[in-house]
């Protein structure tokens, strides 16, 4: 395909940044929240968080009623403190229902700040008298569809296109969904990626991919009930952690792990969800049951009846990675047990999981202890302690082999100040497939570490948060030859003198070990890393203009320890976007200049994207990106949105390597996404 004309050359707990893909026009403090994701973004190395997108956004249109609101629906909300929470539902037990938002002004601990994070999701309306479920009459007459399309068109080809990939090149997805309120959703999503086949080969029943799903709420005593494709969290993810996790981001309002229970699978992600049913009993009042089983195959390598590799990209476009297509069978049961007093609350998770063959990787000497074999288990107790503005909550599990432990202690002297402290102890063989919580490394194994994190507003307008972890691994580590130690230190100061106005410095240093290149890991020695961001946004109705400047400095030691490999990256990012209340479009236009000296220099510029997406692309090298994002909505029923997006390198001829080689310096994509509500 011929390259496109020179000239016809973007945020989880958390989560309110979250809805910053479905927001026509932005505040400062949702612009906020979409950096702490875009933080989040950068540390994970995923973003995909659809379902998490989907399901906040949902309050946009369909807002939280504060005198029906229940805990479970408050802290979905990552802004609002366990103290908010609990004192917004003391505030309707003792004086009754609210009659109006603005009454948020008199429950205790609601900084201003928050109120107006808080007021575009929430409602305040005259309870009805409780009818029990609704009928099935009532669920198909008021409940809301809505069908999704995206359709991604690359102008430019790769290399694997011209004898490997089996398929066109385009992005392709559908979803259908209905749901009526927090009672009942289902749906199904289909995914067809770039170079895979569409109604051909092996995927002749059309997309690559499907997801169908059922979940039911407040059935009685019936919580939860999912059914098709889910996904399960309990405690602080060290047994199960299926889903949107803790990290180190610049506000300690999503430094805690509370998204808890079974959640719909609607998203495009291939990989991290359980298939089959779940289900969450209340026994008492005080006294929560949860059990599911799940049986799916999975992508990967399977060589004399051993499992050699997991596939997890989900990628489909050639015959070697068809061939990896369902390989093996995973089954998985499990469940948790949760008692909740006024000021505490303990649980107990379990499960036990196995493939129907033995895992025997290949591993190399740094993952000599990472998980192998054909049957595993994990178990957990998660507890957690409130008093006054004191918290502690923590889990401690076992697996199969090795143990892990995560224990975080918070105070809060007023809505302006606080402190956290944080350790987990990850043993070095600690095996535990579905887990996911904080730490330096993506899964909590070999890991030893102290995080130290405050936050305080001693001065109006300003806000400063600091951060420290000090972490150590007992045992080798990719690119690290021995056990070794590091540390990540954040400082941020932020100054918002008006709703319209708001700017922040932020300042990261980490050190870590990493063998010398060359050596054959005899060598090892520190390697340091400078990142420095300055932002300014500006949002007067009905346009938005964001400055963002990032500078990183790398250096590393030589083998012989008298002198610095010094490494240093650019980025220069400009943002404005128009949307107008008088007519139902908007506009955002990006664009950015980076240059970096390598690939340990390179920088992220977060994009604003399609709906439920969160892109954020990371540069190394030299040259330049912008990007084009329209949407149009039609009264409540129809959006459209079209996205334009060239990034033109000014130091190669060619991009990227093997099957996925371009040539020339250009890559241009549009993408366009269609929703229709009925």
């Amino acid at each position: 395909m011929a390259a496109f004309p020179r000239h016809m050359r973007i945020v989880s707990c958390l989560f309110v940044c979250l809805f910053a893909a479905v927001v026509q026009a932005q505040t400062p403090d949702l612009m906020l929240w979409e950096e702490n994701l875009e933080q989040l973004a950068v540390e994970a190395g995923s973003t995909d968080w659809e379902d998490e997108l989907e399901e906040l956004s949902h309050r946009l249109t369909e807002k939280l009623n504060l005198n029906t609101a229940t805990r479970e629906q408050l802290e979905q909300f990552p802004f609002l403190t366990d103290i908010q929470v609990e004192n917004i539902l003391a505030y309707v037990y003792i004086h009754g229902q609210m009659q109006s938002v603005y009454e948020l002004q008199l429950v205790e601990e609601m900084d201003r700040r928050t109120q107006e994070l808080l007021l575009p999701f929430v409602c305040v309306q005259a309870v009805e008298e409780s009818r029990g479920y609704p009928s099935l009459k009532t669920l198909l007459k008021r409940g809301k569809h809505e069908v999704t399309t995206r359709l991604d068109v690359p102008f430019y080809t790769r290399k694997g296109y011209e004898k490997n990939y089996l398929g066109p090149p385009f992005y392709h997805s559908l979803r259908y969904g209905f749901r009526y309120g927090d009672y009942l959703q289902a749906g199904i999503t289909g995914e067809k990626d770039a170079g895979e086949p569409f109604f051909a080969l092996h995927d002749r029943w059309g997309y690559d991919h499907y997801s169908i799903y059922l979940l039911m709420k407040n059935w009685g005593r019936l919580q939860t009930l999912a059914v098709g494709n889910y996904k399960a969290s309990f405690g602080q993810g060290l047994v199960l952690g299926n889903g949107f996790g803790l990290g180190k981001t610049f506000s300690l309002s999503t430094s805690e792990y509370r998204a808890e229970g079974f959640r719909k699978h609607s998203s495009s992600d291939e990989y991290n969800y359980f298939s089959g049913v779940g289900a969450t009993v209340r026994l008492s009042a005080r006294w929560l049951a949860s059990a599911f089983y799940s049986h799916r195959r999975l992508d990967g390598v399977v060589k004399e009846g051993e499992i050699t590799s997991i596939d997890k990209a989900g990628l489909h476009r050639t015959e070697n990675e068809a061939a990896k297509i369902g390989a093996f069978a995973m089954q998985v049961a499990g469940g948790n047990v949760a008692y909740e007093g006024s000021h505490w609350k303990v649980g107990a998770t379990g499960v036990y999981y196995f493939f129907d063959r033995p895992y025997e990787p290949a591993l190399r000497e740094y993952a000599r202890y990472n998980l192998r074999g054909n049957r595993f288990y994990n178990v957990g107790i998660d507890y957690k302690y409130r008093r006054g503005r004191f918290s502690w909550t923590g889990e401690a599990a076992k697996g199969k082999r090795g143990y892990a432990f995560l224990n975080q202690w918070k105070y809060q002297f007023g809505s302006d100040y606080r402190l956290m402290l944080l350790h987990r102890y990850y043993s070095h063989d600690y095996w535990a497939f579905f887990a996911h919580s904080f730490g330096e490394s993506s899964t909590p194994q070999n890991e030893n570490g102290w995080y130290l994190a405050a936050e305080a507003a001693p001065i109006a307008r300003w806000r400063f948060f600091a951060s420290a972890d000090l972490f150590s691994f007992p045992w080798w580590k990719y690119r690290i030859s021995k056990p070794s130690q590091g540390v990540d230190v954040m400082f941020q100061s932020t100054y918002t003198p008006s709703r319209r106005c708001s700017m922040y410095l932020n300042y990261r240093y980490k050190r870590k070990e990493r063998d010398v290149t060359g050596t054959g890991g005899e060598v090892t020695l520190p390697v340091y890393h400078h990142k420095l961001r300055y932002r300014f946004s500006y949002a007067p109705a009905p346009f938005t203009l964001r400055t963002t400047v990032d500078y990183n400095h790398f250096r590393q030691q030589d083998g012989g320890g008298y002198r610095f490999e010094r490494r240093q990256g650019w980025l220069f990012t400009q943002m404005c976007s128009y949307a107008s209340a008088a007519f139902p479009l908007s506009v955002s236009l990006q664009g950015s200049y980076f240059h970096t000296d390598d690939y340990d220099s390179r920088v992220y510029a977060y994009e604003k994207g399609l709906l439920y997406t969160f892109y954020t692309p990371s540069f190394y090298g030299r040259g330049f990106r912008f990007s084009a994002h329209v949407r149009y909505d039609f009264r409540n029923w129809l959006m459209l949105i079209a996205k334009f997006g060239q990034t033109v390198y000014q130091d190669r001829d060619e991009i990227g390597s093997g099957n996925d080689l371009i040539s020339g310096n250009r890559k241009a994509d549009l993408q366009l996404q269609l929703r229709l509500k009925f």
